[in-house]
């Protein structure tokens, strides 16, 4: 008998099989949606649909005017909040990780340690925000150092808790025949953690960090709102808007946006050289 001739794939089955071609599309269908999304915006298509006007809802080419007019004062303010959350991510991360380690060491203990600090971070930012403030009015006599350090200690919370969780799985989920071999060598606690557990925990830092880098952004622009200090975009962002400055507003709202969005390419980029031999 003759044998049967396998039907050749469809293009959707080997465009569905080709790595490349879904790794591009990662990149080009949100690029595209943003982009239709700018089209009816400024075509104000949007504004049909919303019921809204180009006052509330003012148009690209105005935004970007404003954006342009103005980026030096966007720039200091983008300034300000750029180092309060690499400040509260550097040592909220520190601290989870710190936490984690001794929640794997001590599981009694370092467990209700965790369990604290995500009790902390799932408190909204809009109801930790000002007991922040309240309890750092003591810190210091200028009210700068006591808006930013109410900030930071807010955006470490949220950091550590993330991180906290996550290198916790890394630190404790482990290969049952590496805990083996290591048994059968004999090896001792501390070779064990920096043999082992240490170089496990690394990619799952890298998993905390995808959601604390723009978390860490956004939460410090939310704490801007109640900061004693008037600086920081998303301070920006509330005085315009209660002046009825809406370009302008709108102008900081899409620094806000390009900072998360810059922040996570950058950290994808970071991971893929950190990580690019790591078995």
């Amino acid at each position: 008998m003759a044998q049967k001739r396998k039907r050749p794939k469809s293009l959707y089955h080997r465009a569905k099989d080709n790595q490349q071609f879904q790794a591009a599309m990662t990149v080009v269908l949100p690029v595209f949606l943003g982009m239709v999304i700018l089209v009816l915006w400024q075509t104000q298509t949007l504004h049909q649909i919303f019921h809204t006007d180009t006052f509330t809802l003012p148009l690209i080419d105005r935004i970007g005017t404003i954006f342009i007019e103005n980026r030096a004062k966007i720039w200091e303010n983008v300034k300000a909040t750029m180092t309060v959350a690499l400040i509260g991510l550097v040592l909220g991360s520190l601290l989870g990780y710190l936490i984690a380690i001794l929640a794997a060491f001590f599981p009694k203990m370092g467990t209700g340690g965790l369990s604290v600090i995500g009790a902390f971070a799932s408190i909204p930012v809009v109801a930790l925000a000002p007991v922040m403030n309240n309890w750092t009015k003591g810190v210091s006599s200028d009210a700068n150092t006591r808006s930013m350090v109410a900030k930071i200690l807010v955006v470490m919370l949220i950091a550590a808790a993330n991180m906290g969780l996550n290198a916790y799985r890394g630190l404790t989920e482990l290969k049952p025949y590496a805990l083996d071999l290591m048994a059968v060598y004999a090896a001792k606690r501390r070779t064990v953690f920096q043999k082992l557990q240490l170089p496990n925990s690394v990619p799952y830092i890298f998993v905390a960090l995808k959601v604390s880098v723009p978390a860490s952004i956004m939460t410090t622009i939310v704490s801007e709102y109640f900061a004693e200090y008037i600086i920081g975009v998303g301070r920006q962002i509330r005085e315009n808007i209660v002046l009825a400055q809406y370009s302008t507003a709108w102008a900081y709202i899409a620094t806000a946006c390009l900072l998360g969005i810059v922040s996570y390419v950058i950290l994808m980029v970071l991971q893929k050289i950190l990580l690019r031999n790591y078995h």
